[in-house]
């Protein structure tokens, strides 16, 4: 029996052990976009970028809806190079996307399509933009929930113009 109850407890002990390298908490630095309602769906969100301890940044997505919420699927979510309104605008990292019923994606970022990395200062003089889609494919792929650009692009004195929003490139 105390055999028994020593492998347990060591057990638990190496399953409670986590990589020392793995980050737990985040340093307290973020910075937050508007996102813009983009189409008929009546969605707004936020960007969230938060930095870990080993200078690697998040980006959590929260949508903002008040309509109901009855099967969960997901809207595919990019981060684009240049402004929201660039045709063709190649995708810099393809988002996790995001949860109908949460509301909300969180992607961690590590390299770029381009190969390049983002730390918190760099993502300040990012020439990006976020868009959310209603599919990841089809005609409803046209269709952009929520919109912003981010980095060196934000500018909330400029405004926001849905009808200038292009249509993402797929071709990543």
């Amino acid at each position: 029996m105390k055999k028994l109850l020593f492998g347990l407890l060591i057990s638990m002990g190496l399953a409670s052990c986590r990589d020392i390298n793995e980050p737990i908490d985040y340093t307290g630095r973020e910075l937050k976009y508007t996102l813009h309602q983009s189409s008929e769906f009546d969605y707004t969100g936020i960007l969230t970028i938060r930095e870990y301890p080993n200078k690697e940044i998040e980006l959590d997505i929260q949508l903002i809806w008040e309509g109901s919420r009855n099967a969960s699927i997901n809207f595919p979510a990019h981060l684009h190079f240049g402004s929201y309104d660039t045709p063709d605008a190649p995708i810099a990292v393809m988002l996790n996307p995001v949860n109908s019923m949460s509301l909300r994606s969180a992607t961690r970022i590590e390299e770029l399509s381009d190969g390049s990395r983002l730390d918190f200062e760099s993502f300040q003089n990012f020439d990006g933009h976020v868009k959310v889609h209603l599919a990841s494919e089809g005609p409803d792929y046209k269709v952009i929930l929520v919109a912003g650009n981010v980095g060196s692009n934000f500018n909330s004195e400029l405004g926001f113009d849905p009808s200038k929003i292009a249509i993402c490139d797929k071709g990543y």
